[in-house]
């Protein structure tokens, strides 16, 4: 059953060294030919030597680079990516106010209360610089459907100067066909940094992928993987089909809903937003899905303007 839940090549540069050494001598100096020749097998024998010394020195600038020098650049690249990403990436919290904290819909949200209790959590990314915030629908829900005024929605953020703060989140516009909803919170006087946009029409099964989140509440979380499928067939809360979902092996959990699934350019192609579970365990099967970014960005802007979907307009 499907839950919805929250390659490097090298080039070896070897030290130049001639193949033959040309030796010139006059025949007149016949009695200097044997040193002469023992002096250029002496001096051929070291050219050859040479390049193997250096390969073998641990302390030789020329020598040939080792895989750990090119393991260490790929970890580099990955603690780059996730710097760079990261702050685009929000969490998100439901929260249910205590009966006498009741309120309308306009009120600030009281997020010191310790009063108000945690009905779930997730993740969402910063879709532009006005404070939009895009995640799952099953993520916001309960505040969708909400209409006694108990529901709260309670968003991490983290500005372009790595400054973390709380805002909430009122919701905008909500497509449960596509398990998608759009949150906004008041970013005045902070700069937000919106996630790059990639495009999904174009992957390729194998290519890697990544994702960030907050699983279980464990927030910034960065798990790898691969493309492992395209084109997969997934439900939507509302049990219609949601057609073109990425499979991938990228570890996606309760919390990671909504976060963005990046390529090795940080830029993101698709939502993260499903995974199999075990039967009975609640574990992931490492089969995980996300919603297509090219969905996200034909279905995004009509729930910004007008709050529903597309279809719902007609």
């Amino acid at each position: 059953m499907v839950v919805a839940v929250a390659a490097s090549s090298h080039t070896l540069a070897t030290p130049s060294s001639p193949l033959s050494t040309t030796i010139c001598c006059s025949n007149s100096i016949n009695k200097n030919l044997a040193l002469t020749r023992r002096r250029a097998l002496v001096f051929s024998s070291t050219v050859i030597l040479s390049p193997l010394l250096n390969f073998y020195h641990p302390n030789s600038t020329s020598a040939i680079a080792l895989p750990e020098d090119e393991l260490q650049q790929e970890e580099d690249r990955l603690v780059h990516l996730f710097q760079e990403t990261s702050p685009s990436v929000v969490s998100i919290q439901d929260l249910e106010l205590a009966n006498n904290r009741k309120s309308t819909s306009n009120e600030v949200l009281p997020i010191d209360d310790e009063n108000a209790k945690v009905e779930g959590k997730g993740s969402g990314f910063i879709w532009d610089k006005f404070g939009h915030i895009v995640t799952n629908y099953h993520v916001v829900a309960k505040l969708a459907k909400d209409k006694s005024g108990s529901q709260r929605c309670k968003v991490l953020l983290v500005d372009a100067k790595g400054n973390s703060f709380f805002k909430e989140g009122k919701i905008v516009g909500y497509d449960p066909d596509y398990d998608l909803a759009v949150l906004k919170v008041d970013a005045e006087g902070y700069e937000l940094k919106p996630i790059v946009l990639g495009t999904s029409h174009d992957l390729r099964v194998g290519q890697s992928c990544f994702a960030i989140g907050n699983p279980y509440g464990f927030e910034d979380t960065l798990t790898t993987g691969v493309v492992s499928g395209l084109g997969r067939e997934i439900p939507s809360p509302n049990g219609r089909a949601i057609r073109g979902a990425i499979q991938t092996d990228a570890a996606i959990n309760a919390g990671n809903s909504g976060g963005p699934l990046i390529n090795s350019y940080g830029h993101a192609i698709g939502v993260n937003t499903a995974t199999f579970t075990r039967k009975g365990t609640g574990v992931s099967s490492g089969v995980n899905f996300a919603i297509p970014i090219d969905t996200v960005v034909k279905n995004v802007p009509y729930l910004i303007v007008y709050g529903t979907p597309y279809s719902d307009r007609y």
